[in-house]
């Protein structure tokens, strides 16, 4: 829930919520059309006022100057995502650090080194810490700093990728999204140093605050929230290079238009996103509805020829047939794991789909062996190449298996879907609040989707 920044709170005790300050920014605070958020530091807030017992209120800031405003006036009880160093503010210990880099367009001649920045003109958020690191350096590298108001991170990117400006500085984590979008984006110096991030408080309890936050963050570093709420949002986003990128930006304005009311029917069909089922039919098929491999894996979404048969499919190269059934073996996949939460519920579904539930049981039988979470993407994802290695795989019903392609293959997807997300209006369906389409119960030695190529 969003509040609108006006005069000096109580502690949250006292107020019996915790008020965060925070910047829209991709990644790590979004809000959606439904007005629902996500993001890392929406997810770690979340968290952390549920640690406390507290209900969670936003206070959505302008940009970096605002965000400092609202932690040092005591409007906010803590302002997430702030550069350590303002001396008038308590700060958490650094939840994560960043390398800087100014970034112009590939097919532009560009500065190679710091002293190739002298008398050029670099972009910046307004109020950006980067203003201050390039302000810094050396007169002889020093370039001319134009802080743009009202932007985010990937919309001064933007400028880049449509050739309004020629160089802005960035964070790496943006500059590893922005590529996903633009991968005509080039990094072209690194700036010496990292930036430090964590939370910043200010007003009453400040301290009080700060050393609950410390424990806090303490503890979820040592269970490993941290990391896999890190993964959720950025685990996935290196996995393709700039040429995969550029190529799947292409057949989505070419090829998808296409498919599209086929995916959709698909998502009314099965309540799961469209642009996920067309992303699991790109790294399957790249949208090629005759595709075929080797082992006689065909159409769309890749269907073997006992699943198809199972699936009551009557022509595998007939697109809408096999988008259709591969949305309904995902969806009853995805049913079979009902323990895990969106999304690593969906991420488990696709690494069956492409191993097949037997061998996806036998990963997660491993997985608890090895005091691993069978329900969290981020903890299978580090079990499932283990069904390659004999020892594993002779203690399996189901035998050998390439987990790591699975792996790959999920990875991928997400890539996919993150930028179909961004590119792709949501489909409107009349049975999206409606559970998955329900299927037979499948059982372990039931055919599985055979595994596309790793993709890019």
């Amino acid at each position: 829930m969003m509040l609108t920044a006006c005069e000096r709170i109580e502690p949250p005790e006292t107020e019996g919520k915790l008020v965060v300050a925070i910047r829209e920014t991709p990644a790590f605070f979004e809000e959606n059309g439904s007005a629902t958020a996500s993001g890392f530091e929406h997810d770690l807030v979340t968290a952390f006022a549920d640690s406390l017992g507290l209900k969670l209120q936003f206070i959505k800031a302008t940009d970096p100057y605002e965000l400092n405003d609202l932690a040092l006036s005591g409007r906010a009880h803590l302002a997430a995502s702030m550069p350590l160093g303002n001396a008038a503010l308590q700060y958490s210990t650094p939840i994560r650090s960043v390398t800087q880099w100014i970034v112009g367009h590939d097919d532009a001649l560009g500065p190679e080194q710091l002293s190739d920045l002298a008398g050029l003109t670099v972009e910046v958020v307004a109020g950006s810490a980067l203003a201050d690191t390039l302000r810094g350096l050396d007169e002889k590298s020093r370039p001319q700093v134009v802080e743009v108001p009202g932007v985010t991170e990937m919309e001064l990117l933007a400028r880049v990728a449509e050739r309004r400006t020629e160089l802005v500085a960035v964070h790496d984590i943006h500059l590893d999204l922005g590529v996903n979008f633009h991968p005509e984006l080039s990094p072209r110096v690194q700036l010496s140093g990292k930036l430090e991030f964590g939370w910043a408080f200010g007003g009453k309890d400040a301290v009080a605050l700060r050393d609950k936050a410390d424990a806090f963050i303490a503890g979820v570093r040592a269970d490993g929230t941290l990391a896999r709420i890190h993964d959720r949002y950025f685990g996935h986003i290196k996995r393709i290079n700039a040429a995969g990128i550029s190529r799947f930006l292409d057949d989505a304005r070419t090829r998808l238009p296409a498919w599209r009311q086929h995916f959709q029917s698909a998502q009314d069909l099965t309540g799961i996103d469209w642009r996920l089922l067309a992303a699991l039919a790109y790294q399957e098929s790249k949208w090629d509805p005759l595709a075929t491999s080797p082992t006689n894996v065909r159409g769309m979404m890749m269907l073997t020829e006992d699943t198809a048969d199972y699936l009551r499919v009557k022509n595998r190269l007939d697109a809408q047939e096999s988008i259709r059934a591969g949305a309904r073996y995902l969806a009853e996949l995805a049913e079979q794991i009902p323990g895990a939460q969106h999304p690593d519920r969906l991420w488990l579904a696709l690494s069956a789909y492409n191993l097949g539930m037997g061998h996806f049981r036998g990963a997660r039988a491993i997985a608890q062996k090895m005091k691993r979470d069978p329900d969290v993407w981020y903890d299978m994802k580090q079990v499932l190449p283990q069904l390659a290695r004999p020892e594993i795989y002779a203690r399996l019903k189901s035998g050998a298996a390439r987990g790591g392609e699975a792996v790959i293959m999920v990875e991928n997807i997400r890539n996919y879907y993150g930028i179909l997300s961004r590119f792709e209006p949501a489909h409107a369906s009349p049975y999206a609040t409606r559970p998955a389409l329900r299927l037979p119960e499948l059982s372990p030695s039931q055919p599985s989707m055979a595994a596309a190529p790793s993709g890019p």
